[in-house]
């Protein structure tokens, strides 16, 4: 048995690509909501899905039965049964689902090729973003979990299983109903923590207009990694059955990203916007 350090070590060695969307994730939410929020949601998001996935392994609440293969326990780091690396995707995976909401639900503007949301406190925290953003989270783990499923045939090892093969690609419906409960309540916990601090000066990105584009880049990016492993195992037909599925709301989010470039009552959103965030920095625009 290996030192707890060494572990550490090891989890991060073993699973970089893990580590790599943490770090987007840290930077990201540090230069959007704050460094505060960006780390306090670290801490309480990973023991949300760690409860989480604890109790479903032991009460098959809320994703249903499923089990993990500890070959790798001892070498690297678990909690009580749960892969840590496992719970700590969460995080990630949470934050850049809800800026994807943000991205659909926040009026917009593009100066010179960067689109700069023109989000507010009421946009931040409404439970319409919450639930769109839990949606995102399921859309998410539509293409993570088959592949993840797969773990034997890629780098990350057969590292989980189900007692009954599921009906999509072997993962149970269930499976996805409880990605939306705990998606939700994920987000609605970072909105929390957003609306707790919001009066604490913790904004170091304000004077940066691509900032908001960090979670979002974070969503495509872990999307792309899972379909590319997907075809990397010539697993065709899980491929083109993920593509498939993402490429309906794809295309109606680029199309509304469209329709939104020139809001008609730009003063007033601009208003709204700088009337919570008054030291961000808005680019120069002027109205098509």
């Amino acid at each position: 048995m290996e030192s707890i350090f060494s572990q550490s070590v090891n989890t991060i060695v073993m699973r970089p690509y893990v580590f790599v969307f943490l770090l987007i994730y840290l930077i990201g939410c540090s230069m959007h909501l704050g460094v505060k929020r960006a780390i306090l949601f670290c801490i309480t998001g990973y023991f949300i899905a760690w409860l989480s996935e604890y109790s479903s392994i032991h009460n098959g609440i809320p994703y249903g039965y499923y089990f993990y293969i500890n070959y790798t326990e001892g070498k690297e780091l678990w909690v009580m049964g749960v892969p840590f690396m496992d719970s700590l995707s969460y995080v990630f995976l949470s934050y850049a689902s809800y800026c994807m909401a943000l991205a659909v639900i926040s009026p917009v503007i593009r100066s010179k090729g960067i689109i700069y949301l023109l989000e507010t406190r009421k946009i931040r925290n409404s439970i319409f973003t919450t639930v769109l953003g839990a949606i995102f989270f399921v859309y998410l783990d539509i293409i993570i979990d088959p592949v993840a499923l797969l773990g034997n045939r890629w780098f990350l090892g057969q590292l989980f299983g189900y007692p009954e093969k599921g009906v999509y690609f072997g993962v149970p419906i269930s499976n996805f109903i409880g990605w939306l409960v705990v998606g939700f309540l994920l987000i609605y916990t970072l909105q929390k923590i957003d609306n707790l601090l919001h009066r604490q000066k913790d904004w170091f990105g304000h004077k940066y207009p691509w900032r908001y584009s960090i979670g979002t880049g974070l969503y495509i990016g872990v999307l792309m990694f899972n379909l590319s492993i997907t075809f990397y195992i010539r697993e065709y037909n899980l491929g083109w059955a993920g593509i498939f599925i993402i490429l309906l709301p794809s295309f109606l989010f680029l199309s509304l990203m469209k329709l939104k470039f020139s809001p008609k009552n730009i003063n007033e959103t601009l208003e709204a916007h700088l009337l919570d965030f008054p030291q961000a920095v808005i680019p120069k625009w002027s109205p098509k």
